[in-house]
């Protein structure tokens, strides 16, 4: 409910903005920068390590950016990450361990059913592959493997002028990764992170 709010409210607060413009869809042959605040919201049940019990990874806000590039009028690709998003983790027997770095990277076909179109309004589905690194664990010992798995988004863009736009995107990836402590195997973390945010974005 809180993503639906989030993208609900960004959609209609640029779409004030651009009430009295003129602008161009995407179309083949655009590049695209984007950047923009975002919230990471983990899936609730973070799963279990050993004797460490019921993990909790907890939810964040951060940077994200992305780069994209329409090979047709309707289609393209995306590639798009994060700043490093430091986790807390919590355990059910051992209290605070510390935090974690995440660093994700999506590369994505995104489908744009408006391009070409003239339409201000532009939304878009995306599907494709996340690679997620985990890094500077705190808790001496504590390793969280790298994870590889789906990714998928829908978003929408609403034209400011030709080159700028404003927007919001929902992204979910399935996340898990192995943890261990001094080399032994102690369980899996699933995260599958549920990302929201606002962006503008500049195509030129």
């Amino acid at each position: 409910m809180k993503t639906m709010h989030l993208i609900t409210a960004t959609a209609f607060a640029a779409a004030g903005l651009v009430a009295a413009q003129s602008a161009y869809a995407y179309q083949a042959g655009d590049i695209y920068v984007r950047g923009g605040i975002a919230k990471t919201e983990v899936t609730d049940d973070n799963g279990t390590l050993d004797v460490a019990g019921e993990l909790d990874i907890s939810d964040e806000s951060h940077l994200a950016y992305a780069l994209g590039y329409l090979f047709h009028d309707k289609w393209g690709m995306e590639l798009s990450g994060a700043e490093p998003v430091e986790h807390q983790l919590n355990t059910g027997n051992l209290g605070d361990i510390g935090g974690v770095d995440r660093m994700p990277v999506n590369l994505m076909v995104n489908y744009y059913p408006l391009g070409g179109t003239g339409a201000k309004v532009q939304p878009y589905v995306g599907a494709g592959l996340n690679y997620t690194r985990f890094s500077d664990e705190e808790l001496d010992g504590l390793d969280v493997d790298e994870s590889w798995g789906a990714v998928g988004q829908v978003g929408v863009d609403l034209a400011i002028t030709d080159y700028l736009l404003a927007g919001a995107f929902a992204r979910y990836a399935d996340v898990d990764a192995d943890v261990s402590v001094g080399g032994t195997d102690i369980g899996e973390a699933e995260v599958d992170p549920m990302t929201v945010g606002g962006v503008l974005t500049f195509r030129f």
